[in-house]
């Protein structure tokens, strides 16, 4: 059985592309006010910060189950274990 696009895991370089193009599409009139390094390089920053999360959002969405946080169940049973020595 092959996956369907929309339950195909995204990974976090072609959500930084996606996110790239969708960004420079909507803010191309903005392209002339600014000098086209520092424009490409600002987008380029802000896809790679909102492709991270974007990425693993919809991995979630689509069935991968989300990471246990291995510190916090430690710290809630060494805070339980003191609470009882008490």
């Amino acid at each position: 059985m092959s996956k369907t696009e929309e339950a195909k895991k995204i990974s976090k370089k072609e959500a930084r592309k996606m996110v790239y193009d969708k960004l420079a599409g909507a803010l191309a009139e903005y392209k002339d006010v600014v000098k086209e390094k520092r424009f490409t390089t600002n987008l380029k920053k802000a896809s790679k910060l909102f492709a991270a999360d974007i990425a693993k959002a919809s991995n979630r969405m689509n069935g991968e189950p989300r990471k246990k946080r291995k510190h916090a169940e430690n710290n809630g049973e060494i805070q339980l274990e003191q609470h009882l020595a008490e």
